[in-house]
């Protein structure tokens, strides 16, 4: 996970920000921690250096066992920030990759709680300070995203999380070094 290598004064070279949740969003709930989801995307333009400080929040709601009229469980939420390139290369015979096969960069670390029915709603907030890579490729932008997991070991088949509507948030401040 690359850092910020330098210090010193920082230019706001741009504001971005978004409240779009991806449309019927839901954390399928399983035993395993990498069936993410996307919750909430944000492209802009970068160039190399580029210093992105990033506050991306979400709102999930557990009502595991309400269809069945049980008390439910507590399941672990798992969110991650990641990047990716929104223009990437064709390759050879003109394809431009989809999303799920062009390289996904992790910038921020792991951020994790679990919600049981009984606190029922959990707050999610994961931050980064992130420089954009020397080698990035002019005229490119990169997309910001926000996803999560849901997991646990009383899970049931089925069950989902709901990221609730109203309650999401990605800003993104564009900065380089003066």
């Amino acid at each position: 996970m690359a850092g910020v290598t330098s210090s010193g004064d920082l230019v706001l070279k741009g504001q971005y920000s978004t409240d779009k949740t991806t449309t019927g969003v839901k954390l399928p709930v399983d035993l395993v921690t990498d069936t993410y989801r996307t919750i909430v995307t944000c492209v802009l333009p970068v160039e190399p250096g580029d210093i992105l400080d990033v506050d991306a929040r979400a709102r999930v709601t557990n009502d595991t066992g309400v269809s069945r009229g049980t008390s439910g469980y507590t399941v672990g939420i798992g969110a991650h920030l990641w990047m990716y390139d929104c223009d990437p290369e064709p390759d050879e015979m003109g394809n431009v990759p989809v999303v799920s096969a062009r390289p996904w960069t992790r910038i921020a670390p792991s951020w994790g709680d679990n919600v049981s029915r009984d606190r029922h709603h959990l707050p999610i907030h994961v931050t980064a300070h992130w420089q954009v890579p020397a080698d990035w490729p002019p005229g490119h932008r990169i997309v910001i995203v926000l996803r999560a997991d849901a997991h646990s070991t009383a899970a049931v088949d089925g069950d989902t999380i709901a990221v609730d509507a109203g309650y999401t948030l990605l800003k993104i401040r564009r900065q380089a070094l003066a």
